[in-house]
């Protein structure tokens, strides 16, 4: 009874970190916090494999990003009693000319898988965004949100300015014949 009650006045205190999380809350947080220390040391060893200096600074900005995201994310997951998914180990860094070719990400390759990877976190956001009750984890999304839409931003540019953007088919519409 004296749980019920804690948590009852948690919720109606106002106070946001008194408020416990529900399971959607910790399930979501939990399994973005792991996705992002897999994309770390994923886009390290893009970052061994990326020739381009303007990719390579992307890939530093993006993995500094998520690093700002996984402090935070984290505490709210200790301060909550749930404990943290592992984390890969860091990768080492390596000379792009030591890969072979055929071994080898390209760049226009990497510049794909990390405009993939922000379109699906855009979109994880979001559905977080969506099914949150608790307003400091809401926020705390959004800001993420708009940091990758920003990083997405900066890595269309990059795309479009080295011709690695591959557009789907353009639909022209054909004017209709008269039949007469």
């Amino acid at each position: 009874m004296q749980i019920l009650r804690g948590i009852i006045m948690g919720i109606l205190s106002g106070d946001q970190k008194q408020e416990p999380m529900h399971y959607g809350e910790v399930f979501s947080t939990w399994s973005y916090l792991s996705a992002a220390k897999s994309m770390i040391a994923g886009y390290e060893t893009f970052y061994n494999h990326a020739g381009d200096v303007d990719l390579r600074k992307f890939l530093e900005n993006s993995i500094n990003q998520s690093k700002r995201e996984i402090e935070e994310i984290e505490v709210l997951l200790k301060e909550n009693g749930i404990g943290l998914p592992p984390s890969p180990p860091e990768r080492p860094e390596a000379n792009v000319a030591s890969i072979p070719a055929g071994a080898r990400f390209n760049d226009p390759e990497i510049a794909m898988a990390a405009s993939r990877d922000i379109a699906t976190g855009l979109v994880t956001c979001s559905q977080i965004i969506g099914q949150c009750t608790r307003e400091d984890i809401a926020t705390m999304f959004g800001q993420f949100h708009i940091q990758k839409a920003a990083l997405g931003g900066a890595l269309l540019r990059i795309n479009k300015e080295k011709g690695w953007l591959v557009p789907p088919p353009l639909h022209m519409s054909v004017p209709e014949l008269s039949h007469a």
